[in-house]
């Protein structure tokens, strides 16, 4: 994020090394396996950087661990993990791990559904609401584009059979669109059963993203909203997670037949 001090010392510093080792950023990228314009992007501040570039770049400009450190320093201060936001790693990712107890994956909902879960929270003037459905229909891009990332969710049977007054007709367009989704080759949704009881999800939802260089990032939901992951320990902790959740879940046609199953109990829209 521009205008933290840290995350501009670090930008600068990155710049410093390279010209000191008579680099220019195509050829600093050469080495750390990035574009010149992606070393660009960077040192101007129109890329955030995570950990994995930075143990690339102290390794290419052979610093002693410098990057990792101030890196360090930042997690020490508590201050935001501007180096890598959710949201763009969640835009650049070539893998996506999603796993939801509650509620349909944010790239995944409808209209219908996304305006019917913002209004939830009453404290949102409507305006709020309408743009917070548009921001979240906009992410869902990546879905379609030339070269979209592989997609795969871990939903709860329960997500499907949500239900209220108003609702059944939401749900049907909703879980009509999961199994449109479910039909894409990039795209995997598998269902934990009802009848599979407690297990290592229930601690709540989460979503991992690999990036085209093999990095992870891993993402928690929480009321006020969200926190980035990238601590190594962490990822691999939420990797294990993951396993576990995926481990309880139907297989990929199996969960397909439930899908239409509870599409069918909803009822027309």
């Amino acid at each position: 994020m521009q205008g933290e001090p840290i995350a501009d010392l670090i930008r600068a510093q990155l710049r410093r090394h390279r010209m000191a080792a008579g680099l220019s950023q195509e050829e600093f990228g050469r080495r750390m396996h990035y574009s010149g314009s992606q070393i660009s992007a960077v040192e101007l501040g129109q890329r955030p950087v995570d950990a994995h570039y930075l143990t690339r770049a102290d390794e290419a400009l052979e610093t002693g661990g410098l990057f990792m450190s101030l890196l360090e320093m930042a997690r020490r201060d508590r201050q935001p993990v501007w180096f890598r936001p959710w949201l763009e790693a969640e835009r650049d990712a070539r893998q996506l791990r999603l796993y939801e107890p509650l509620l349909v994956p944010g790239v995944f909902q409808t209209e219908n559904y996304a305006r019917a879960v913002l209004r939830t929270d009453d404290t949102l003037p409507h305006e709020t609401v309408d743009q917070r459905v548009t921001a979240r229909l906009e992410r869902q891009k990546i879905l379609a584009g030339d070269n979209p990332p592989q997609v795969v969710a871990v939903l709860d049977e329960r997500v499907l059979r949500q239900s209220g007054d108003g609702l059944g007709g939401v749900m049907a367009e909703q879980v009509a669109h999961l199994v449109a989704l479910a039909e894409l080759p990039h795209v995997h949704i598998h269902v934990i059963p009802a009848e599979a009881g407690l297990h290592i999800g229930a601690s709540g939802p989460f979503a991992l993203a690999r990036s085209a260089d093999g990095g992870w990032v891993g993402h928690l939901e929480n009321q006020l909203g969200g926190v980035v992951v990238d601590d190594e320990d962490d990822v691999a902790s939420l990797l294990a997670r993951w396993e576990g959740v995926r481990n309880e879940a139907l297989p990929r046609r199996q969960s397909v037949e439930l899908m239409k199953e509870v599409e069918g109990h909803h009822g027309p829209q």
